[in-house]
């Protein structure tokens, strides 16, 4: 079975244009993104991401032998997890793969553990009530009114977070974990039944505080007959301490040439990147005469010249697996703009989200392309305050979806006009999605005149 490369491909370092495309090049200042990433604990859960076989995702229960990772998980930490199945080896469509996310108080008292915030979604929905969010093609930028616009499950997810929207699967919001005694947080299926071909994904990601320290598992298992397993069931999984096959062996760190990053399956330090867009040393940026752009989700040979690597560090990770969290997945940005205006004329400022070629050799400059062939390297949800559309009117808090190809320059997320000493703040957040390709840039540019 042939899958789609967005859900097949591990990473390279490099994806060219195709030699029929003409590089266009935008003079321009690339600098890096102020900010850091906190130090919220993410599990990262996406090696495999194609499952091929029953078996331990990702543990840190402290009794799991090879299968487990030696982390704590205590107080805010959030999960992330991003699979694919595509079916049983004899390709029946009636098969189910199922997740289970177990939890367990360590220590020797009982543990609350809340659900802040989360949502989940599938590729494709097989019954009714299921989320769900098919690869449909969509234009470069739809705004999102009260229907929710996604494209892929990690879309979809990214959008709820940003919305507060939670996915009806998670309605138990609050559990009691007792030391030694493995709870079931969640069980989500995975089905194929039907589909053609035979291929879906699930992608999920929780926003989680803990009164304690707790082991966390994710699991993934068949049923029978079409049946999701029971609770002894998943306790024996967990107690055979045997790993799903992992996927995609990565580069050595510090290898010179190209790199197959690899997918992640740790536990990442950091799971948010704030920052305020200044000019250096000031407390504003000045409206610009020239664009100037700031990577998101910059990573090792994809820099765009700045030598910012934003990629989570792994606090653990399991061997033959990235040893970073490549692609910042579920990484929330969240930017402040404060624009001002110290010139003696008005001014308009578009912003932008877009996806330039890698490989500049300066920050003096971005490449882009001249067609729209090439393929999707984002699509996924940016929700925008403060700006407005091209005929001035506020927009207030707008979420748009964009779907950018490579190479692409995105469309306006939105303007600011500002009269000669004003100011305006604008804010900007996304969170990085599933299945997109970084780096992307965030860009402010003047609006020539007429």
């Amino acid at each position: 079975m042939r899958l789609p490369a967005l859900m097949a491909t591990a990473l390279v370092s490099l994806i060219a244009a195709p030699v029929d495309a003409e590089v266009i090049v935008r003079k321009q200042s690339v600098r890096s993104l102020p900010g850091a990433l906190d130090q919220v604990l993410m599990v990262n859960d996406n090696n495999p991401e194609l499952i091929k076989n029953d078996g331990i995702l990702f543990s840190t229960f402290p009794n799991s032998g090879t299968a487990g990772l030696p982390a704590e998980l205590s107080g805010r930490f959030d999960l992330f997890s991003h699979h694919v199945y595509a079916g049983d080896d004899e390709a029946s469509d009636a098969s189910t793969l199922w997740l289970a996310v177990m939890a367990s108080a360590l220590g020797d008292q009982p543990v609350t553990l809340n659900l802040l915030e989360g949502s989940t979604s599938l590729s494709q929905a097989t019954e009714p009530g299921q989320t769900q969010a098919p690869f449909l093609p969509l234009p470069s930028l739809m705004r999102e009114t009260s229907s929710v616009v996604a494209a892929g499950p990690g879309s979809r997810v990214a959008g709820d977070l940003l919305a507060g929207r939670t996915a009806p699967e998670l309605s138990v919001r609050s559990w009691t974990l007792e030391p030694d005694q493995p709870t079931k947080l969640l069980q989500l299926p995975i089905p194929v039944q039907g589909l053609d071909p035979l291929l879906n994904g699930r992608n999920l990601q929780l926003r989680l505080n803990s009164s304690g320290p707790v082991a966390i598992a994710t699991l993934a298992a068949h049923g029978v007959d079409g049946a999701a397993p029971n609770r002894q069931q998943w306790l024996d999984l967990l107690n055979r301490q045997e790993l799903s096959t992992k996927e995609h062996q990565p580069t050595p760190r510090g290898n010179k040439g190209k790199i197959i990053y690899s997918r992640v399956s740790g536990v990442q330090i950091g799971s948010t990147w704030q920052a305020r867009l200044t000019d250096p040393g000031s407390k504003v940026l000045e409206a610009p005469v020239e664009p100037i752009s700031w990577p998101i989700s910059s990573l090792e040979k994809g820099t765009l010249s700045t030598g910012q690597v934003q990629t989570a560090e792994l606090k653990s990770f399991y061997p033959g697996t990235a040893w970073a969290a490549h692609g910042n997945y579920g990484v929330e940005y969240d930017l402040t703009l404060p624009l001002k205006n110290s010139g003696s004329a008005p001014v308009t400022l578009k912003v932008s989200l877009d996806s330039p070629l890698k490989g500049n050799n300066n920050t003096s400059y971005l490449r882009f392309r001249d067609d729209l062939n090439g393929p999707v390297m984002f699509r996924g949800p940016v929700q925008t305050r403060g700006l407005a559309g091209s005929d001035g009117q506020p927009l207030g808090r707008q979420t748009v979806h964009l779907v950018l190809r490579q190479g692409q320059p995105g469309p306006a997320l939105g303007f600011v006009t500002l009269q000669p000493g004003a100011s305006r703040v604008a804010r900007v957040r996304l969170i990085y999605p599933a299945d997109a390709t970084p780096p992307q840039v965030i860009t402010v540019q003047p609006v020539k005149q007429s």
